[in-house]
């Protein structure tokens, strides 16, 4: 019981460490490279970002990096003009976006594209000085992330949340309902957390066809090819969708909904609570 007791203890003080580098309220600002000092000092005043919150700047080179071969050059342009502020949550509240002159890519789009590069908890404005599409402002918000947290993001995980992003703008645009396209890639994710091993492409088809059509979608080939290339590369990333989708503030109900409409998944949650009760007995009585 005592080395059980020690495993505990040693979890705790490694779960404690991982969020000891940054505090809610812990706030940085990612400033597109090529704004001019007066368009920074505009977002700046927008932003309201407290006193003293650090700032960074994202170059058009950093932005080619992820999303060169997704998007044409011309898309991604010359110029780093996006920019964003990031706010370390309380923990439990998940993800949260608000967007500015943002024309392209939706707000649960990025909740979602960061919660697949394993973004936790962040209270996330992104604007800039005129309409721009959005899509390069991930790439800042990933960077700050890192900044204030001290927490390393996977390269993979990146290049797949930035895919995702894109995929899904993409997908928005031909059903004509970007937020319909962001609940579509939810629900897809909620599926993917059901499984216990990986999936052949036959049945991502089928399972993307089943959810399409729960959700009134028409979709074509070329999109269900998209969509089966996106989830094989979330797939592989051996994510607790689980716990990751919670961070999903557009569809925390949604999410809540699947746990209590899964028998299955209702259940594990049953018996891992049932778990930790037993466990804190027996630390309890082990200390009597």
């Amino acid at each position: 019981m005592r080395k059980l007791f020690l495993a505990l203890l040693l979890f705790l003080l490694t779960t404690a460490t991982a969020y000891a580098d940054a505090a809610p309220g812990d706030t940085i600002v990612t400033y597109g490279h090529n704004l001019t000092p007066a368009q920074k000092e505009q977002i700046k005043g927008r932003f309201g970002a407290p006193s003293g919150a650090q700032e960074i700047t994202v170059t058009n080179q950093e932005e080619h990096k992820y999303l060169d071969g997704l998007l044409s050059k011309s898309v991604i342009g010359t110029r780093a003009l996006s920019s964003a502020m990031i706010q370390v949550a309380e923990q439990g509240n998940g993800i949260n976006v608000q967007t500015n002159n943002i024309t392209w890519v939706s707000k649960a789009m990025y909740e979602n594209a960061l919660a697949t590069a394993g973004v936790k908890d962040a209270i996330v404005k992104i604007d800039a000085p005129s309409p721009v599409s959005g899509t390069a402002a991930l790439t800042g918000i990933m960077k700050a992330y890192e900044t204030v947290t001290g927490t390393k993001i996977d390269e993979n995980q990146k290049k797949v949340a930035s895919e995702e992003m894109v995929t899904t703008a993409k997908i928005g645009d031909q059903i004509g309902d970007k937020e319909k396209a962001a609940e579509l890639l939810t629900r897809l994710k909620a599926e993917l957390a059901k499984q216990t091993g990986n999936m052949s492409d036959d049945q991502l088809r089928e399972m993307i066809r089943n959810v399409a059509n729960q959700m009134g979608l028409q979709l074509s080939d070329s999109e269900i090819e998209s969509l089966v290339s996106i989830l094989r590369k979330i797939q592989n990333l051996n994510i607790d969708w689980n716990k990751t989708l919670d961070q999903i503030s557009s569809y925390k109900g949604q999410v809540q909904d699947f746990l209590n409409n899964n028998p299955e998944a209702k259940s594990l949650v049953q018996e891992i609570l049932q778990f930790l009760k037993n466990l804190i007995d027996q630390i309890l009585s082990w200390f009597k």
